[in-house]
């Protein structure tokens, strides 16, 4: 693997306190090449965080230190490791402007970026972080009223997204598309989402971008598979889309954790969001 594509740091607040350079120092143990900062980009102003801590994402107030600290770290280690510096931006439907505005206002200083859908509105407009725990994932399920409904409505909010105009710096990869199935051993997946999946790849590839190849859910113990599943990296792989591995680390010694299962792929570089 050429490197590592998704990666968080001290600044998620719900990660580990292992600072950016710990993480730098890892992938050059490791002998990577490449290493993207992706951390989770703060939450629109007039969104209230509907995971039970409220800490899904990074604080807004620390966006231009963690800025900061990633290009000095470029810097420092620009002849041992190519850093990127980005976010992993949450696809919220509706609010779309308010993503926009804050990818206008950091985009230029963006190398990287993932878009990635965390947050769904069940039908009496509560919403849910659908990966925060098995316990949050069965309140989402009662609240969207089954299995069934709760997965069509990450896979219809998974294809607006990669559908929705975000302007210039909108992320060209699409993150972890079967988080739905983070605790499938303990609620399987109720019906054949095939259609679905096949029909999001296809306009994954029709719109250009690349695919989040994400080892984390290997190590999630109600999933046991990476995010997307063998069957569909192969599919993706045959369409031509951009296969970009990322480990979705929150410590440093995750730096890419579970990369041996991604040998029999074809790896590829983020495409540059600034060119």
């Amino acid at each position: 693997m050429p490197g590592d594509f998704h990666v968080h740091t001290q600044y998620c607040q719900h990660g580990a306190d292992d600072k950016m350079e710990a993480y730098v120092l890892q992938a050059i143990e490791k002998g990577l090449t490449h290493l993207s900062f992706t951390e989770h980009a703060p939450l629109p102003e007039n969104f209230t965080d509907p995971a039970p801590k409220r800490d899904s994402t990074m604080d807004r107030d620390k966006v231009e230190t963690y800025l900061s600290e990633g290009k000095a770290l470029q810097k420092q280690y620009k002849e041992d490791l190519q850093i990127n510096i980005g976010f992993e931006v949450d696809y919220i439907k509706g609010f779309e402007r308010e993503t926009q505005t804050f990818l206008d206002t950091y985009g230029p200083e963006m190398d990287d970026g993932i878009l990635s859908v965390h947050m769904l509105q069940a039908p009496d407009k509560t919403f849910f972080c659908i990966d925060y725990s098995e316990e949050e994932f069965g309140r989402a399920a009662a609240a969207f009223g089954g299995l069934e409904p709760l997965y069509t409505a990450y896979y219809d909010s998974l294809q607006a997204s990669v559908a929705a105009e975000l302007g210039r710096f909108k992320p060209k990869r699409i993150g972890h598309i079967t988080l739905i199935q983070k605790f499938q051993l303990a609620y399987p997946q109720p019906v054949d989402f095939s259609k679905e999946q096949t029909k999001l790849l296809e306009l994954i590839k029709k719109q250009g971008y690349g695919l989040d190849i994400n080892t984390a859910g290997l190590f999630k113990p109600l999933c046991k598979e990476t995010y997307p599943p063998v069957k569909l990296i192969d599919y993706a792989k045959q369409l031509g889309i951009p296969l970009v591995p990322g480990s979705d680390s929150h410590t440093a010694t995750g730096i890419g954790k579970g990369f041996d299962e991604l040998s029999a792929y074809p790896s590829q570089l983020p495409q540059p969001l600034n060119i």
